[in-house]
This record gives structure tokens, sequence and C-alpha cells, in this order.
């Protein structure tokens, strides 16, 4: 199992600006954010910040907290790309802006692997930019979120990228119960992602807690792959767990299929100083 670091580096509509003192600064197209990182424990590299807006964090631990606006920033959002893909950014209430940029290398990594016509899921896909990133490459895909809010933005990000009449599935279910149904149908994909919450619920009033349910998922998810797949990517934010831990989970379940695995940590280089600001962390399975 190899270790690694995925580094997003700064594009057109996206770059850290700065970071430190636990915030980090961001430009998103027009406009820049502060928000709260914990991990950016050292200095910054500006004396002073000029943002658009700032996420001021609540008093618990689980996301709370209220956006405040120093100039006008649209309420609905403002269309940004990355590549061929573009997309609605928006201030949502649970502090990111609807989509998250370290995901770069990897939307990167896994279109280099999916051949025209290959077929491929995205679970907990949420507003689509990783699904129309492997779709312009000629994928087939499968989107799966819980949420109908997150699929219903991922249908008009498609129409913003001129993928509407691409090969895409959008469902709303909860993503553990659709495999569970994928594999008793006997259905094999060449690669599946999957960046499940710490916590969430179906919209079946199904409980998701990831401690508990990530194994039994990704045992589901193997049975979806065969001698053929290229990959399997896991991403995990928000959660005190090591990424030798889901890595050694996904040598262990994806172990038949040869191939090799990959864990460690995503990060952002921070254009002020070229510093790397850890984010998530990631396993990632690949056929050799």
């Amino acid at each position: 199992m190899k270790l690694d670091t995925l580094v997003a580096e700064p594009w057109a509509d996206y770059g850290l600006m700065d970071s430190g003192n636990g915030r980090k600064l961001e430009r998103y197209g027009p406009y820049s954010f502060i928000r709260p990182e914990p991990q950016a424990m050292w200095a910054p590299a500006l004396d002073e910040w000029d943002a658009d807006g700032a996420f001021i964090p609540g008093s618990d631990e689980e996301g709370g907290g209220r956006w405040q606006f120093e100039r006008d920033v649209p309420a609905e959002g403002w269309d940004l790309a990355w590549e061929d893909v573009r997309f609605r950014a928006q201030c949502t209430p649970f502090r990111h802006l609807a989509f998250f940029p370290d995901m770069a290398p990897q939307w990167a990594w896994m279109r280099a692997r999916l051949s025209d016509g290959a077929e491929a899921l995205n679970l907990f896909g949420y507003t689509g930019v990783g699904t129309l990133a492997m779709a312009a490459a000629g994928a087939r895909m499968v989107h799966v979120d819980a949420s109908k809010k997150s699929v219903e933005a991922g249908k008009a990000n498609a129409v913003r990228s001129g993928m509407a009449d691409r090969p895409i599935r959008w469902i709303v279910e909860d993503a553990a119960r659709f495999v569970a149904r994928e594999v008793r149908r006997g259905r094999r994909y060449d690669g599946i992602i999957l960046d499940p919450p710490k916590y969430g619920r179906g919209p079946g009033g199904e409980v998701w807690k990831l401690e508990e349910g990530l194994p039994g998922l990704i045992a589901d998810c193997r049975r979806l792959l065969d001698a053929d797949s290229r990959f399997l990517v896991l991403t995990v934010y928000a959660v005190r767990m090591s990424a030798l831990a889901i890595g050694e989970l996904l040598a262990q379940a994806l172990a038949d299929l040869g191939g090799r695995v990959e864990c460690g940590d995503m990060a952002v280089r921070e254009e002020a100083r070229g510093l790397l600001l850890p984010t998530a962390i990631f396993a990632r399975w690949s056929r050799t």
C-alpha cells in the first residue's frame, strides 16, 4: 500500500490565497471568502485579509454558524468552471460553497482511467461536479445522493456544462440501500467514487454513521467490481480517522482483484507561499 499526498493546485476559478491562525482565505471566481480552518495553525502570510464574506462558526462541533458579508454576493450563486465542467458555487449553510475544490486531482485521475463508454458510479454525489468530470470524458454515469436538492443542482450543472444529453442517471436514494440493490441485480461498474459524510439521513429516514456503515458499504462496492474494473476512490472529511485505516479497509476488501491501493492526505496548495493545507484523507484502488 502506497502512502501519498494529493495536491490541488490553484486554477482560474479557485485558489487558496492565504491561510493561518485557524482560518483560510479563498477565491471563488470574482469573490473571496474567509472560512474557519483548524489545521491552519501557522501565521498567515498577509497582515490583513480583504474578503467579500466570512463564515462565522457557531459554538457547537457539528458545523453550525452563519455567513457575514462585507459586499454583495449573489444569494442564488454564480457560475464557475473546472476544465470542461461548469457548475454553480453558492454560500451554503454548511460553510462550504457547493463543491469541494480539493477533489480536482481525483477528478483528473478518474477521467484518465475511464475509456469512452465505461460506466462509473458516484455515491454521495452531491452537486455532480465529479459526475460531470467523468461524463465529459465519455463515461456513462450513475449519480446517487439522498438529497433531492443536491441531485437537482447536479442536473442544473449538467445543463450549464452542455451535458444535459449525456448518459447520466440521476437518482435520489440512500447510497447504501442503492448499492445493496445493485448487488442483488448482479450489476458491475468500471469505477466507483464515494464521499460519505460523517453522519446523514437517507430520503426514507435511513441513518448513516460513517464508522458503522463504511465497512459494509465497501464490501458491497467490491461486489460491483470485477476483473475488468478500473478504480474505487474513497474520500473522508471531518473525522478522527487515519488514512492508513481506510487504506487497509480497501486493501483487504479488494485484495482478490489485484491492482494497488494508495492512501494519504488530500491538500490544497496556498498561493501566497506554496505551503500545503490538508483538507481530507483518501484511499483508492486501481488496476495496475
